[in-house]
């Protein structure tokens, strides 16, 4: 198959949700019917034993939660579909927005009785910033929830989109008989027993005929009849453009846990979602069917798997084809390294791959010589960009409980940070270790992970800031600039990248503070270009 056909053929989209939503389910049914796993685990059931596929750390196996992004790919039809499932606990958000650089387009799972919800807001925020398009998967509909048309509205309200619901629903929870698949024209019946297998469809070419009427009693075919009547008035048609560029959402109805409405989605998927998108680099626009390689780091995992020390360096390939053993320039480092054993991701299995297309993802294990955001060229000099680094909204200190372990705790807290499970800030007056996260149950992973991996223990002391800010001056060498380093000393420290930055105590402090110096610009986020 020619270079250009690999690349159309690929497919790369991020699963954003509000925890439990059920975005973790999905992505197992979305393997199952790719054929590369044999049976779906639930993530908290108890019926079933096997734990997800995508939850492979230990603390998410106790809490039932994803903790971090999970890359999986497998083949549907002539399709390479790779998805990468994230954490929905808010938490752990800055993990997901480093993700949503790496997709092309995104599947937002909605739970039918909860409705929109507010983590869930956020991710789509970010997602319209950047017009990545969107196709909404509303869930759970064997459950009592809300009405159809009032979850369409919510969807279209709250996360401000434009909706074209391509599968309907035939009734609701305990009335819930099945899905009207609108793309396709057919219906697909629920039974309580479609765990195992995948359904039957049953064609309707005309809803007005008497078939519809025996298949789903008399009273639900003409309320269905009135129903996508209502939706063809209300919502627009569906339109392929618009959807890439982001201005249309498709909606499909189903319940992941009962495997129900997920080939629909599937499906009509792989027809519609982009393949590899171009990208905007420092210096360029750069197409993904070039002939010389590029790509980034969005996520780097520390201790995969705990019998082998191993971090693995997730680089989303932009541009050409990833080779084994060839050399790529580092642009960050300046020098050339090779990669003998680079991994693909089938289910849970890793696998050496020889070569990867624009839109694959590939691990690379790393001895330290990666950070999130590095470039990797043919030698061309640029830095892909986008890769942020949001203020933290908790601040402790890290101090060691162990003091025969402090070379194991500065290893483990250094590679934890270039994971970006948190960030590190090393105040300027007295050299202290300062952890910042966005979330308070980020302090338990990095304790536990600490203690697991790296056998260090540590202990953690509140420190008062409210937001850290990254100074920019519009000169460092002038009097202000000093007088600012000067009063406020005490509150400076470094980020790892060697960035001053003010932790200020208080939303007050920070509106002082620019007032006072306003040639010392305060910024929220941090673009890592490197």
């Amino acid at each position: 198959m020619s270079f250009k056909n690999e690349i159309l053929r690929r497919r790369t989209f991020g699963v954003i949700a509000h925890p439990d939503a059920g975005k973790t389910t999905l992505t197992e049914k979305l393997l199952l019917f790719g054929g590369a796993i044999q049976e779906a685990g639930a993530v908290k059931s108890n019926k079933i034993k096997k734990g997800a596929t995508s939850d492979f750390m230990e603390i998410e196996r106790q809490r039932g939660i994803s903790v971090a992004t999970s890359v999986l790919a497998f083949n549907y039809k002539d399709k390479k579909i790779n998805i990468l499932d994230t954490p929905g606990h808010k938490d752990f958000a800055e993990d997901t927005f480093r993700t949503l650089t790496a997709v092309d387009s995104v599947i937002v799972v909605v739970d039918v009785a909860k409705g929109v919800e507010e983590q869930t807001e956020k991710l789509v925020e970010v997602c319209r910033m950047r017009n990545i398009p969107m196709i909404v998967f509303i869930n759970k509909l064997d459950r009592e929830g809300k009405d159809a048309f009032e979850l369409l509205d919510e969807v279209e309200q709250k996360l401000g989109l434009r909706v074209a619901p391509l599968s309907f629903p035939i009734g609701m929870g305990y009335d819930f008989k099945g899905i009207y698949n609108i793309w396709e024209k057919n219906i697909n019946l629920f039974s309580e027993d479609s765990r195992k297998n995948i359904e039957d469809v049953i064609t309707v070419s005309d809803l007005q005929s008497n078939e519809l009427d025996q298949l789903i009693g008399e009273k639900p075919a003409n309320r269905l009849r009135e129903e996508l009547e209502l939706l063809e008035e209300v919502y627009p048609a569906f339109n392929r453009d618009e959807y890439i560029n982001g201005d249309l959402q498709p909606v499909f109805f189903g319940s992941a846990l009962n495997n129900f409405g997920v080939r629909e989605l599937l499906d009509c998927f792989i027809e519609i979602a982009p393949s590899p998108r171009p990208k905007e680099s420092d210096t360029r626009l750069v197409q993904p069917d070039e002939n010389k390689f590029s790509g980034f780091v969005f996520k780097i995992h520390a201790n995969m798997d705990p019998k082998h020390r191993d971090r693995l360096a997730f680089i989303k390939i932009v541009s050409g084809t990833f080779e084994r053993n060839k050399p790529y320039t580092h642009v960050r480092l300046g020098k050339n390294l090779k990669f003998s054993s680079p991994n693909a991701f089938f289910a849970e299995k890793k696998e050496i791959v020889d070569i990867s297309y624009a839109g694959d993802i590939v691990g690379l294990h790393d001895t330290g010589n990666f950070k999130i955001g590095d470039t990797l060229t043919e030698g061309e000099i640029m830095h892909y960009r986008g890769i942020p680094s949001f203020s933290p909204e908790h601040f402790r200190y890290i101090n060691n409980a162990d003091p025969l372990k402090s070379k194991q705790l500065e290893k483990g807290i250094d590679q934890l940070m270039d994971e970006g499970v948190a960030q590190l800030f090393t105040l300027e007056m007295n050299g202290r270790k300062i952890i910042g996260t966005v979330g308070a149950l980020q302090y338990e992973v990095i304790q536990y992970r600490l203690e697991h991996e790296y056998g260090a223990k540590c202990t953690y002391e509140n420190f008062p800031a409210f937001k850290a800010c990254w100074v920019r001056p519009e000169n460092p060498k002038n009097e202000e600039f000093a007088e600012f380093k000067r009063v406020k000393q005490k509150f400076l420290a470094k980020d790892k990248s060697g960035q001053l930055v003010f932790l200020a105590d208080s939303e007050f402090s920070i509106q002082m503070t620019q007032s006072k110096y306003p040639t010392v610009k305060l910024d929220y986020v941090s673009e890592r270009i490197l």
